[in-house]
């Protein structure tokens, strides 16, 4: 497709910088949040979008799929939803033969809106997908298209009835990604544009197979010694009690993050470093993604909870 990585690089730019402005026509401002889903996107990651109702999350995921050309599910996560409302089921037709159908997952991204409302068995249905890349029913390995990217969410301020994600599976969301809350002047053209007749047609700007390049592009991107070393040392310093553990991680953690952290550290850090026109990552793209991929893997003590030391202000102490 193209001469070389460097050449694709460039390519990659360009083609980001107009999927970012596309995507621009239809959500006002939250351009931090756009970058996030996108790198998670082209590391082939999964992501977890925290915020309270009303910040765009499902028209930011529809949009994203739209200027990416790609099919799209959104999963409402409920109490009484069952792994088979998500994977699919076996059926038997008129001719007595036991015919699959297929469920949401089978598509290319999958908005899990409000993932922790469904009970443990439910949300390991979709995790086992996420992992797997593929989902069994009755037996027989069902495969899933590529690309495939998961982007769940969670509401922050509503617990009562809700079945938080174990630690465990949370280590299986590449990215963190918090929704704040518009800034006024944003707010004022978000009313605006959305209270006319006028509705925004966003262009797809990739094919599958274009960013299914890219993907495998971001893999081959090469990284020197230090910033694998620097990004290894980083989450070890989360680990209390750990062999080069960080005071803060000793005093404020109950537990740290682990190799999974590392590696998305370094393919964030490719990606993110991608965007920006380099063709190798640095420790300024390693620190540019440590706050979306540590946040959901440190879990903090009592003694953080009661001093109101929060997850980020630790991740900050590490990164100083």
């Amino acid at each position: 497709m193209y001469k070389s990585d460097k050449e694709a690089i460039d390519a990659f730019v360009e083609n980001y910088n107009t999927l970012k402005s596309e995507i621009a026509k239809v959500i006002i401002g939250q351009e931090r949040v756009v970058q996030d889903v996108l790198i998670a996107v082209f590391s082939k990651g999964h992501g977890l979008l925290v915020g309270v109702p009303g910040l765009a999350k499902t028209l930011l995921v529809n949009t994203i799929s739209r200027v990416l050309g790609l099919s799209y599910k959104r999963i409402q996560f409920t109490p009484d939803l069952m792994p088979s409302d998500i994977l699919g089921t076996e059926i038997l037709d008129e001719s007595r033969h036991f015919r699959f159908i297929k469920g949401p997952v089978f598509a290319n991204i999958i908005l899990a809106d409000e993932i922790n409302r469904t009970p443990p068995k439910t949300q390991s249905a979709l995790l086992e997908a996420m992992q797997e890349q593929a989902v069994t029913i009755a037996g027989k390995r069902y495969t899933l298209d590529e690309p495939f990217f998961v982007l769940a969410t969670q509401n922050p301020i509503e617990q009562e009835g809700t079945y938080p994600l174990p630690e465990a599976q949370l280590d299986r969301f590449m990215f963190n990604i918090w929704l704040d809350y518009p800034s006024f002047d944003e707010e004022i053209n978000v009313v605006k544009a959305t209270t006319t007749e006028h509705i925004p047609d966003p262009k797809v700007i990739l094919k599958t197979e274009e960013i299914i390049y890219f993907q495998n592009l971001i893999r081959r991107i090469p990284v020197p010694d230090n910033v694998f070393e620097y990004a290894v040392k980083l989450a070890s310093k989360t680990r209390p009690g750990a062999n080069g553990s960080h005071i803060w991680a000793n005093d404020y953690l109950t537990w740290g993050a682990g190799p999974r952290a590392s590696q998305y550290l370094i393919i964030g850090a490719k990606c993110h470093g991608a965007i920006n026109g380099k063709y190798s990552p640095d420790i300024e793209d390693v620190q540019a993604v440590a706050t979306t991929v540590l946040r959901h893997r440190l879990i903090r003590n009592y003694k953080a909870e009661a001093e109101g030391i929060k997850v980020e202000h630790i991740i900050d102490e590490l990164l100083k």
